[in-house]
Formats: structure tokens, sequence, C-alpha cells
């Protein structure tokens, strides 16, 4: 059994996260924005104390996103190495992955140009993990969450292809697993139902 702390417990992919864990017989402590601001070192190292590993599934829609994922990137480096977690899980975004070809999906031919802020703000918070000592993955959908259909139990690595469909109990599966065995480091995956 690890100790999980979740930041972003209050939003989907967060909240499927903390069912899963606990289903899984793991001790989850769950976080929401007034609990624990990520963008705090000091409240983040407070949180993650005494935890095995956090997963970091927050956003804020109220907030510049270039402005909140490059505090909580920097947030979440400095009060993790504080509190002793050296293994983050990051719900990262689908657009950064690249496709088959090779080409990250933000930069492919008819990928709305709307959403391009958001992805770079991502991009930047991705930036500052790769240059941290955590034992960090971020894991997204290949494509986007399917608000529809039946989770599936299972999951596969995808690259990023924006016609991919996942539930966010079958990412959180993904989340989880990386969580308990941390197969990947120092990377980004995608997954697909």
């Amino acid at each position: 059994m690890l100790k999980m702390v979740v930041f972003g417990a209050g939003g989907k992919a967060g909240g499927a996260a903390v069912v899963e864990a606990r289903a899984r017989g793991h001790e989850v402590t769950p976080l929401v924005r007034s609990a624990a601001d990520v963008t705090d070192p000091a409240a983040v190292a407070r949180a993650a104390a005494g935890h095995d590993v956090a997963i970091a599934a927050a956003a804020d829609a109220t907030a510049d996103p270039a402005v909140f994922f490059r505090a909580a990137a920097e947030s979440l480096v400095a009060g993790l190495k504080e509190a002793g977690v050296s293994r983050l899980v990051w719900v990262g975004l689908a657009s950064l992955l690249p496709d088959a070809s090779g080409v990250p999906v933000m930069d492919t031919v008819g990928f709305p140009p709307e959403f391009r802020p958001f992805s770079l703000a991502h991009r930047t918070a991705l930036d500052i993990l790769r240059r941290c000592d955590l034992a960090w993955v971020a894991v997204s959908p290949s494509g986007n969450f399917d608000l529809e259909s039946k989770p599936t139990g299972v999951y596969h690595l995808a690259p990023g292809d924006l016609t991919q469909r996942i539930t966010y109990a079958d990412h959180a599966r993904a989340l989880i697993d990386e969580a308990e065995r941390a197969q990947f480091r120092q990377t980004h995956i995608g997954v697909a139902s």
C-alpha cells in the first residue's frame, strides 16, 4: 500500500484517480485548491509530507494558464523535494504528444489555434519538470476524454492522435499504475482505450 496525495482531486481526472487508488487499497489524501494551493511550494510541502507519491491533476479555469501551470510545476518541484516525495505523476495534455510521424499534435495542420496558448502553458510546465530531479511522468489521453462510454478497464500506450478517446476511469488506471510501478520516468506518455 502506498500513501498518495492527489492535487486537483475535485476535478474529473483527479477524482477518478482518487477512486482508483482507494479501490486498490492505497491510502489517499485528496486535495482541492482550498485545502492546498498547488502554486504555493510551502503548501505543497505541507500537504505532501509523509506521502510516497504525488499525483497532480490540478487546473484553475479562472487563472492565466501560462501563469498557473508554470507556478504549479515550480511549486510541485520545490514542495515535493522539501517533503521528501520523489515520485510525481502529472496529468498531461495530448497536444504535446508526438503523433505517429513524430510531430507534436499542437504543431500539426488543423490543430485549433485557440488551444495553442493552453498547450504552450502545459509545455512550459513539462520543461520545468524535465530540468528537475524528481522521478516524474506525465500521463495524458492520447486524444481526449470520452465522456459517453463506459470504462473498459484497460488502456494501451498510444501516440498523440486527437481521434483517440479514453474514459476518466481508464485514464486513472494508467495514473495509478504509474504511481505504483514507476515504469516510465522523466517522460510524457499517451494512453487510449
